[in-house]
This record gives structure tokens, C-alpha cells and sequence, in this order.
């Protein structure tokens, strides 16, 4: 039988490479845009290289893509554009590592929130375009923080990204309440947790019902200078909604690792606010994380081709021509 072509679009652990280029013939991918492919430069990409196997973010996956000659599709993190009925009715299999890598993405929510409490990006930006000392008011003032020790930390949404941040945040001396409806030991509404947090922290899927969830109505319930973070979606709040919040004081900062579409217009309003720390989705991007998810999924690709039943599969499993 004919091995099968694989066309990667992340950039995979060597390690990971090497495993697939053992079951698999690796197809050859030109430079990636910094915005990703089109639909139809990838349908092109796809046809060009014959390729039956595709490993991707779960970003690039659209519709007319499905309906090519792809057998597998095996997702870096969560699938939010590939239509799994329609990858059912087609026989496309999709392989997705099992869940994010909660530790990772709950040390860069610290880490966002440390920048914005103390306002490490401006004072970095100062020292290093030697204006530390530019005015008559010393850093230490002009760059004056807040201590996080004492504080109330509100987590929206305790799942594993959300529990990973709560025994964090009670180790930095914080008092932790949470808001989940699914989650019994989570005991607050979200009203009650936006009226006593001093920083809020959202750890919520995206789905139909999340999808612009957080908007004027929730930052106007937040404390006054409170703290806004989000290392989930982009999607979950009214952008809009957020800057307006900013520029009236009613929150005092707020990190974001997430934007519609992973892109922010460099014009946007958001960008021009010095309270606010951005990252282009760094959650989980460490070499730890990477090598995890990559060895999980081409570990599923293997047991697939050989006819055996994939540990993480979104949509059932459809025999393979000529597996055994």
C-alpha cells in the first residue's frame, strides 16, 4: 500500500517529525504567511501535494477543505473551525491532542497579571529608550503598582486551567472565589464575583452560548481599577466593550493572550493604552507543551494507519482504505 502524505502546517518537535516521517511521507510546505493560509491557498496546498493526512492549529480548517481527498486531520489544540458533522459525513477522521496544557497557560496568566499590576511593560519600554528619568517624576512613582498579597482573584470558569490558577493564586497569599455553573465548589454568580474581585480571570470555553458573553454590562459590574485577564478566546468579550472600561478607569488593566481571528489591527484603540498588556497566543507555547501535543498526535496517526482505535478523536473513527 501506498504510505500515506502528510502535510504539516505547525512548526512540530524534531522528535515528533521524525516519528511521523516513519509512517508517513512528509510533504513539503513552502514559508507559512504570518496570517495563515487562505481557504484557497490551502485547498491549492493540499491538492498540490496529494497530501491525505493534515496536521494543523484547528484554525485553518474550513469547510471546503473537508471535501478533499484528506483522510485524517489532526489538530493542534481545539478544533474551532472544522465542521466535525460534516468531517463525519465525509469520512475525515479528526485527532486532536486531549486538552490544553493547563499549567502552561495558567503561568503566562500570572505572568499578565504580575505586567499589568506593576506596570512592567511601559517601565521596560522607558529603561530601555533611556527616558526612565524624564520628567521630574521618579519611576517609582510614575510606574507605582498595586500588591497582589490580599487581593480577591475571580476565576470564571473552573476547569483545569482555571484549578491550576487557584492553587497559584493561594500561593501568592490572594483570596481565590470562582464562578462555574457545572462546577458545584465554584459558589458565586458571576454578579457577586465581579463585585468583590480585584483581579477577574476568564477560563471558559467558546461556545454558542460564551461567544460575546463578557461585555458593558460585566466590565461596568467590575470594582473600579480592578484587573481584567484573558487566556481563553478572544471571542468571549465585546472588545469594544473593553476599551471603553479601560478608558473610563472602570478597569485598570487588563492582559489579553486572545483576539477574534488570533489578530489585532496595530491601529486598533488597544494598542494605544498603556494599561494593557497583549500576547499573540503564547498560552501554551512552550517547548514542553509543544512536544507533548505533537507526540500525542502523531502517536493517534500511527495507531490509525495500522487500523487501531486513536486514543483522541473528535468524530468516529472511519476505517482507512487498505488499513489492517
Amino acid at each position: 500500500m501506498r504510505r500515506p502524505r502528510a502535510l504539516v502546517l505547525p512548526a512540530l518537535p524534531e522528535s515528533a517529525l521524525a516519528r511521523l516521517g516513519e509512517i508517513a511521507e512528509l510533504a513539503e510546505v513552502p514559508a507559512r504567511p504570518s496570517l495563515g493560509f487562505t481557504d484557497e491557498q490551502l485547498a491549492d496546498l493540499i491538492i498540490g501535494t496529494g497530501a491525505t493526512v493534515l496536521i494543523t492549529d484547528g484554525d485553518q480548517v474550513r469547510t471546503s477543505v473537508l471535501g478533499l481527498h484528506l483522510d485524517i486531520v489532526a489538530v493542534m489544540g481545539p478544533p474551532t473551525s472544522v465542521d466535525l458533522a460534516l468531517a463525519a459525513e465525509r469520512g475525515v477522521t479528526v485527532l486532536h491532542a486531549p486538552d490544553r496544557d493547563a499549567e502552561a497557560v495558567a503561568e503566562l496568566t500570572l505572568a499578565l497579571m504580575f505586567a499589568v499590576s506593576r506596570n512592567i511593560v511601559t517601565a521596560d519600554r522607558e529603561v530601555r529608550g533611556g527616558r526612565a528619568y524624564h520628567d521630574r517624576m521618579p519611576p517609582a512613582q510614575r510606574h507605582r503598582g498595586r500588591r497582589l498579597t490580599g487581593r480577591t482573584f475571580g476565576i470564571v470558569g473552573l476547569g483545569r486551567v482555571g484549578r491550576a490558577m487557584r492553587w497559584r493564586c493561594e500561593g501568592l497569599g490572594m483570596q481565590v472565589i470562582a464562578c462555574d455553573p457545572f462546577v458545584p465548589e465554584a459558589t458565586h454568580t458571576l454578579p457577586a464575583l465581579l463585585a468583590e474581585s480585584d483581579v477577574v480571570s476568564l477560563h471558559v470555553p467558546l461556545t454558542a452560548e460564551t461567544r460575546g458573553f463578557f461585555g458593558y454590562v460585566e466590565f461596568g459590574a467590575m470594582r473600579p481599577g480592578s484587573i481584567y485577564l484573558n487566556t481563553s478566546r478572544g471571542a468571549l468579550h465585546d472588545l469594544t466593550a473593553l476599551v471603553d472600561a479601560l478608558r473610563w478607569g472602570q478597569v485598570g488593566g487588563a492582559g489579553l493572550d486572545h483576539f477574534e481571528g488570533e489578530w489585532l489591527d496595530p491601529a486598533h484603540p488597544l494598542t494605544s493604552l498603556p494599561n494593557v498588556v497583549l500576547t499573540p497566543r503564547l498560552g501554551e507555547a512552550t517547548g514542553e507543551s509543544q512536544e507533548e501535543l505533537a507526540e500525542t498526535l502523531v502517536a493517534d496517526i500511527g495507531r490509525l494507519l495500522r487500523g487501531e482505535e486513536p486514543a483522541h478523536a473528535y468524530v468516529p473513527v472511519m476505517p482507512l482504505a487498505g488499513s489492517a
